[in-house]
């Protein structure tokens, strides 16, 4: 029977090291690989940083990627992408996979800053060349469990068309989606900040004062028929709200990229550098 550090794509164990976070096991195979940087941002900082990568720089048909990874107490470890992941058209019934399981020790942090997914037509949608979420199915989920396997947050998202509409008439325009989710004690005044920024945002987008006329003349009917490029909510999640999870849907990547790097810069300190800046 094939062992589970064999069965796994990828292994990464964060544990200290003369008082600092350090990759004290490192494995891959085909078609993963991992990049370690000998430090990233301020040397004051301790955070140990970590890319990965596939050869031929994407996801083809049939492929299952399956890493684990495990941040021992007191450690911080980024898992990032040096790029957005690809996926390749699927051939036949032969789907692809990315698979990432997280032990996290007490009073450690482990960030997960990945770039997007780019699919291809049949397998996913490029904006670029007309294939607006042009894919047969994209299911993404996330799972956190506390000690003793207490489930704390479960989610999925699942595109799929169907036999009256498809995916890009049920996204309405919107070409991007995407989901944060901050949680431990470490990041607490990072949750309460992106909150109220949330918060404000929204009203600031949704709020209809009472007078009849808008600035540059719009009337509070126009506001109602003008679609937002960037929609975004914020809610707490786990016993006390100890977690948070922030949901996107925008017209453009970009306008995500500014999101993320505005309300995740108070992560620098923690990081070395703030992420996706």
């Amino acid at each position: 029977m094939e062992s589970k550090i064999e069965a796994a794509t990828g292994k990464l164990v964060v544990k200290k090291v003369g008082g600092k976070s350090t990759v004290t096991r490192c494995f891959s195979k085909y078609p993963l690989k991992f990049i370690i940087p000998n430090k990233v941002g301020s040397s004051e900082t301790d955070a140990v940083w970590v890319y990965t990568l596939t050869y031929g720089g994407g996801i083809v048909s049939g492929d299952s990627i399956s890493c684990e990874i495990t941040v021992a107490d007191a450690c911080t470890a980024v898992l990032t992408t040096q790029a957005s992941t690809k996926v390749y058209k699927s051939l036949g019934s032969k789907s692809s996979e990315q698979i990432l399981e997280a032990k996290i020790g007490s009073d450690a942090l482990l960030a997960v800053i990945p770039d997007p997914v780019t699919c291809f037509s049949t397998a996913s949608g490029r904006y670029e060349s007309g294939e607006k979420w042009d894919f047969e199915l994209y299911r993404s989920t996330n799972h956190i469990f506390l000690e003793g396997d207490q489930p704390l947050f479960l989610d999925s998202v699942l595109l799929e068309q169907g036999s009256i509409t498809n995916i890009a008439e049920r996204m309405q325009g919107y070409q991007v989606i995407a989901m944060v989710i901050l949680l431990g004690p470490k990041l607490k005044q990072i949750q309460i900040q992106v909150q109220e920024n949330v918060r404000r945002m929204m009203s600031e987008q949704l709020y209809l004062p009472s007078t009849g006329l808008r600035p540059h003349g719009k009337t509070q009917s126009d506001h109602f028929l003008a679609k937002p490029s960037f929609v975004v909510s914020c809610s707490a999640f786990g016993p006390k709200g100890i977690g948070i999870v922030v949901r996107i849907a925008a017209m453009t990547t970009e306008s995500v990229y500014r999101f993320l790097q505005h309300q995740l810069a108070g992560m620098e300190t923690l990081l070395g550098v703030s992420p996706y800046s």
